[in-house]
């Protein structure tokens, strides 16, 4: 049975797929879920099935400006490295395949409300926006490759993502964890903005 919220389209491990993706984009092939660990030193992510089962993790160097993060799978092969650029106007994050596959994802911060991520190196665009918890993944034909949700109120940061494409799996995973560090950053960015202003 299928998730009824049309609007925040994340689901927990188990249950079916959401309604809206369903008739939109039909049933995914395959769905993934994360879990951020709190309070570690490490920001460390928990990629599992719908069995609940370590497939991928992420984990981030810390302390570290650059936010650099390795992906493996769960056997600890490496799948990719994922590193922040400073000193921009745009959200920018530089993304390196085991394979040696290459691609950035850069996001003009006043798209607040509306976003566009530009995958370049794939012709790939990430759409959604960050207070609808929503994102759809589309290659350069227009076709729908994954769907994201982002589960609201939560202490683990969790995310599932519906995939239609599965050849992609890895980069997908690997635009999944850049995603959440994006909004992570946002967020803080948010805070510090508004503690300044309310300070003044």
């Amino acid at each position: 049975m299928g998730v009824l919220s049309k609007h925040h389209r994340f689901r927990e491990a188990g249950q079916g797929a959401n309604v809206n993706n369903v008739e939109r984009f039909g049933e995914p092939v395959k769905s993934l879920f994360t879990s951020t660990k709190v309070f570690t030193l490490h920001h460390h992510i928990d990629i599992t099935d719908d069995h609940e089962q370590i497939v991928y993790q992420a984990n981030t160097k810390f302390p570290s400006i650059h936010d650099k993060t390795d992906i493996t799978d769960a056997g600890g092969r490496h799948i990719s490295h994922i590193e922040r650029k400073l000193f921009t106007l745009h959200e920018r994050h530089f993304v390196t395949m085991e394979n040696g596959k290459s691609f950035e994802l850069s996001n003009e911060l006043w798209h607040l409300y509306k976003d566009v991520t530009n995958i370049e190196g794939l012709g790939w665009q990430l759409r959604g926006n960050i207070y609808g918890l929503n994102f759809e993944i589309y290659d350069k034909a227009d076709n729908v490759i994954a769907v994201i949700g982002q589960k609201m109120f939560s202490m683990h940061d969790k995310y599932c993502i519906d995939i239609y494409q599965p050849e992609h799996e890895e980069i997908l995973v690997t635009v999944l964890v850049t995603l959440q560090h994006m909004i992570r950053d946002r967020q803080a960015s948010s805070s510090i903005s508004f503690s300044s202003g309310s300070s003044n």
